[in-house]
């Protein structure tokens, strides 16, 4: 039939890879954050007041990093604790 258990994250990495430092979802999130600033000031400098939604993209993306960050911390302190 076939395995009807949930599955973890950590279930679908390749066991002879090496973890990552950094989450790759929390980098794409730095990446639109620094973006978003960077596209921000520019358009306030320019005197568009649009570059108010690019600081609000800043801290949605900010938010996002941070979560995707903490997750991929609480998994390896799991995964460690699963292993001893």
């Amino acid at each position: 039939m076939g395995d009807t258990g949930a599955r973890t994250a950590s279930s679908y990495r390749n066991p002879r890879q090496e973890p990552t430092s950094m989450p790759r979802l929390a980098l794409y999130a730095l990446v639109v954050c620094v973006l978003a600033v960077v596209a921000a000031v520019v358009s306030f400098v320019q005197g568009n007041w649009l570059g108010i939604v690019w600081v609000l993209l800043a801290g949605l993306s900010s938010n996002m990093g941070w979560y995707y960050l903490r997750r991929a911390k609480f998994e390896r302190a799991a995964s460690a604790t699963e292993a001893s």
